[in-house]
């Protein structure tokens, strides 16, 4: 208990990460083909124009990667009681499209802590702002807190041995330029307007509003994974916890084998109704809840079969919420899982 007390009193821990984030060309690329995620408009200016961007769209989830690198002091410096973090939930804000060349500023804060059946549940919140000031995405990640008495001992001497080289350099901030963004006071609250862009522009959907319906369902879509593509998204994402593709790291940490990334199974949801919309920025919200997680055996390719209907529609905004479903090997992968869409 005296763990949970320490860092329940870190509640409102909050700074801005050190540089901006620069959003590139390749690496949306790079990223749309990590989560399986071939709409033209990743991938292509021309297409991205006709549905009136300025570049290539980042995939929903995209963000996560700048996250990534944003945390890293958070759990370097705060977190440094767990042995290993366990992604359990995910909410995604998007106010505005990230686009190539948008420079992205993080403020990061721990946002809360619970107790639950013996185990720290932390939150931590990312707010990203653009040049213009305007808020871009908020993101809300929520993970269990494990402890050297949650898994097996030998865990941190194998870590030490198959974790990458150079996670805790300090160049990112030494090479940070002087007209960067600048810490906030820690006595001062973030300020920073919503942009109004997803909620106002007009989606470029295929389905429209009037053609839909509370209960209909989206068609169907199955995707296949293995190791190299796991391989592929943890150095794509910057998400490099072994249990993603050490056997061994996955077994000491009480996991029956290699799993996939909570995040790469999260990016495929979101091609699956970002595909029926057929306009990325169309998604406005969205937000996971892991019930499971996702084996990939070394000698097969895992599966996750992908499902949806729509739960509710508002005439008003136009607006409509799915619920999604993901399933592999007969195992339930998302508990509620819900995208909320705006339609042409």
């Amino acid at each position: 208990m005296e763990a949970a007390f320490d860092v329940a009193g870190l509640v409102g821990h909050r700074y801005r990460a050190e540089d901006y984030y620069e959003v590139g060309r390749e690496k949306i690329r790079e990223y749309a083909r990590a989560v399986q995620d071939f709409h033209p408009a990743h991938w292509s200016e021309d297409a991205a124009g006709e549905f009136g961007y300025a570049g290539l769209i980042a995939p929903t989830t995209f963000i996560s990667t700048v996250a990534m690198l944003a945390n890293r002091r958070l759990s370097e410096t705060v977190m440094t009681h767990y042995d290993v973090l366990v992604q359990t939930d995910q909410v995604f804000e998007m106010y505005k499209p990230v686009l190539t060349g948008d420079r992205l500023v993080s403020d990061v804060e721990l946002s809360s802590v619970r107790r639950i059946a013996g185990k720290d549940l932390l939150t931590i919140t990312n707010t990203f702002t653009d040049r213009t000031g305007d808020i871009v995405q908020i993101m809300h990640t929520t993970v269990v807190g494990l402890t050297s008495e949650d898994v097996d001992t030998d865990l941190g001497d194998t870590l030490e041995r198959v974790v990458m080289s150079g996670l805790h350099t300090t160049s990112r901030t030494a090479a940070a330029s002087a007209d960067g963004p600048s810490a906030p006071d820690p006595d001062t609250e973030i300020v920073a307007r919503l942009s109004p862009i997803s909620r106002t522009r007009i989606p470029c959907t295929v389905p429209r509003f009037e053609d839909i319906a509370v209960g209909d369902e989206l068609p169907a879509r199955s995707v296949n994974l293995t190791r190299g593509d796991l391989v592929n998204y943890a150095g794509v994402s910057g998400d490099v916890n072994p249990i993603h593709w050490h056997e061994g790291v996955a077994a000491l940490a009480g996991l029956p084998n290699v799993i996939a990334h909570g995040m790469l199974t999260m990016g495929l949801g979101a091609g699956f109704v970002t595909g029926w919309l057929g306009d990325p920025g169309a998604l406005i919200r969205y937000g996971v809840r892991l019930s499971n997680y996702t084996v990939i055996e070394a000698s097969s390719a895992g599966t996750v079969e992908f499902t949806g209907r729509i739960k509710a529609v508002d005439p008003e905004t136009r607006t409509a919420v799915v619920v999604i479903a993901a399933k592999s090997a007969g195992r339930k992968i998302f508990g509620l899982a819900t995208a909320d869409v705006r339609l042409a």
